[in-house]
């Protein structure tokens, strides 16, 4: 019974991939993909996404950190804020940003007082991938650091060291498997990120239309090339998968 309904589980999750590979157009791959709009699309997700993934593990892991290790008030509500991302519909996650990051927002007029401009621009579509690829870096990092074994620490203080050359020499190999899974998933959630984007930063060929957008798009137009960029996201998020094998499920693992 139970090998019975994991079937149904896992053909349900099959028959979609399924699906794009039936429909998809093989004759026209190599002409679509060197299409100069679906080339900008692409250059513009690798662009934006890799820029996202960095910054979330540089803004995440010291979070992750101080989730692990310090103990403060209000700390379950400090996390459940840094993983909020992870339920809220992207969408709404657009219109907080608008209303925080926009020319009327909170920070908005301030940014925009100092000239920086967020909304409707490449630096908007980052801050939109960014927002919902941290939680990623959070969860997985701190899960890094809860399965760090604090005798090494210990012994390279005993032995002297400082904190600086301790969290450079001891503490940041231990996490690199950590920070390497991290990186990986925030990059993957970034390069799919729709809803935040498309709200934010809006669609404009060249500036905010990634790869995601580029698929909406063509999906009104020419289905068949929204396939075949369908399928360019489905192969980059496999090679995720395929490269972190599991380690971002296990903390042991890290």
């Amino acid at each position: 019974m139970i090998l019975a309904i994991a079937g149904v589980a896992l053909l349900f999750l099959v028959l979609p991939v399924a699906g794009l590979l039936q429909r998809a157009p093989w004759s026209q791959l190599g002409h679509e993909l060197v299409a100069s709009d679906v080339r900008s699309a692409l250059g513009l997700s690798v662009l934006t996404s890799f820029l996202a993934a960095a910054l979330a593990i540089l803004f995440g892991a010291p979070l992750a950190w101080v989730l692990a290790r310090v103990e403060f008030k209000g700390k379950a509500v400090v996390r459940a804020l840094a993983l909020l991302p992870l339920v809220l519909p992207p969408v709404v996650g657009g219109v907080a940003l608008l209303l925080a990051l926009g020319r009327n927002g909170l920070l908005g007029s301030w940014l925009e007082g100092v000239g920086i401009v967020l909304p409707f621009s490449t630096a908007g579509a980052v801050v939109a991938e960014l927002f919902v690829a941290l939680p990623f870096a959070v969860i997985t990092v701190e899960a890094g650091v809860r399965a760090l074994d604090d005798r090494l620490e210990e012994a390279a203080a005993t032995l002297g060291a400082g904190p600086w050359f301790t969290l450079r020499r001891v503490v940041l190999p231990a996490l690199a498997p950590s920070l390497g899974a991290a990186a990986a998933l925030c990059w993957a959630r970034a390069l799919g990120e729709f809803g935040a984007t498309i709200t934010f930063a809006g669609n404009l060929p060249g500036r905010t239309q990634t790869l995601p957008l580029a698929v909406y798009l063509e999906l009104q137009h020419r289905p068949g090339v929204a396939v075949l960029l369908s399928l360019v996201l489905l192969t980059l998020s496999i090679a995720v998968l395929v490269l972190l094998r599991g380690r971002w499920l296990s903390p042991k693992r890290l």
